[in-house]
């Protein structure tokens, strides 16, 4: 990559500042509290993952790719974890792992594009809004000018809830080339006086100072899992200790489409969730930070509760979540599935998922929600007094 590609690369990303925008009237937003967001891109199943082992429903929609009862880790007389989570269950034992059941929107669209769209933007379903929730957040309620960035994109160049104009974003694979590629970028005069070429060079500018910020190689004691998703917590947890001043990183593992032949593929996925989360926090401890990091997952949907004739499930709709932290409230939110009561077979959802993102907002941040969430959405009670 050459100094111009690297330029055009991160105009195209939004990976740097934006002009200073004022902060709104009496509002100190607490972007000391971190929020790292993982999607699990797909559309996670739900049913395997959070796993209601004492509806006979369960197994009868199910009969090839339930997980079996005595498989089952029990949370309660009715509930249980995928097999696959183990590494979680310290989290559930220690209160700072908080399961959000029955997650979703009125109207659910089942596209793929479309519900990711929804639930970047925080719109309605048939509404289309350009911006990111985040972006819309930062642009409204700005983090301090110290700041690096406002969020951090690990390991893709969509950024997500951190696009539009609203946002100082930046997307990387790791820590390390970023800082290599931000070498070409060498602040220059712009001749002339042209308008364009002075933003492309206050880019480049801020740029420098990002990569500049984001530099880190802490020798962390945890052991952080191998493969793509354990790098990309690897990362983000380079960019934590690098102690710059982010507010918002973002994750995610790919593969959760799983139409066929999806209990090998669903387990391994679920592993490398766990075993990444679980690293993830023991880094964000060793940095004293588990306490001011809240980790919220989210998928642009869930399955549907029966099975297919290929071993796997399609799209459905309502999901669950997982909450963690150390100043989660651990514990179950929201109404269980009701697989009796189906609708057009698929689940209904009992928590719109906005109030997630008012949860963020108002209880983590301390920022107003309904400018940026575009209506009243009531935070849902995940956090610790």
């Amino acid at each position: 990559m050459n100094r111009r590609e690297f330029l055009c690369a991160c105009a195209a990303a939004s990976c740097a500042a934006i002009l200073p925008r004022p902060a709104a009237a009496g509002v100190t937003p607490g972007y000391r509290n971190l929020l790292v967001l993982v999607e699990l891109k797909g559309g996670n199943d739900g049913l395997n993952t959070v796993v209601p082992y004492a509806d006979p429903a369960y197994y009868a929609l199910r009969p090839r790719i339930a997980i079996a009862r005595d498989q089952v880790l029990q949370l309660d007389a009715r509930t249980g974890l995928h097999p696959a989570l183990a590494p979680l269950l310290p989290l559930w034992q220690a209160r700072e792992l908080a399961l959000v059941q029955g997650v979703g929107y009125a109207r659910p669209n089942l596209s793929h594009f479309r519900s990711i769209e929804i639930w970047d933007t925080a719109s309605a379903s048939e509404e289309i809004l350009a911006d990111g929730w985040l972006a819309r957040a930062f642009a409204a309620h700005p983090t301090p000018r110290g700041f690096a960035a406002d969020g951090v994109v690990v390991g893709a160049s969509d950024l997500g809830p951190l696009a539009g104009t609203g946002a100082r974003a930046v997307a990387l694979a790791s820590t390390a080339q970023f800082q290599r590629q931000a070498k070409l970028a060498q602040p220059l005069e712009a001749p002339g006086g042209t308008r364009a070429l002075a933003h492309l060079l206050k880019v480049e500018a801020d740029v420098a100072r990002a990569a500049a910020g984001l530099q880190g190689d802490h020798a962390f004691r945890t052991a952080f899992p191998q493969g793509a998703f354990g790098q990309a917590v690897r990362t983000a947890a380079q960019v934590v200790a690098a102690n710059a001043g982010v507010a918002a990183v973002h994750l995610g593992l790919n593969g959760f489409d799983t139409h066929q032949n999806q209990s090998g593929v669903h387990a391994n996925l679920l592993r490398q969730l766990a075993e990444g989360l679980a690293a993830l926090r023991g880094a964000l401890v060793e940095l004293d930070r588990w306490g001011s990091t809240l980790v919220l997952t989210y998928a642009e949907f869930g399955r549907r509760p029966q099975e297919n004739g290929s071993g796997g499930t399609d799209h459905g709709t309502a999901n669950v979540h997982f909450a963690l932290g150390g100043a989660v409230r651990g514990g179950l939110v929201g109404p269980a599935p009701r697989l009796d009561r189906l609708e057009g077979g698929n689940l209904a959802h009992g928590i719109e998922f906005r109030s997630l993102y008012a949860t963020v907002l108002e209880r983590w941040w301390g920022v107003p929600a309904s400018g940026v969430l575009g209506g009243r959405f009531a935070p849902l009670d995940l956090l610790k007094a």
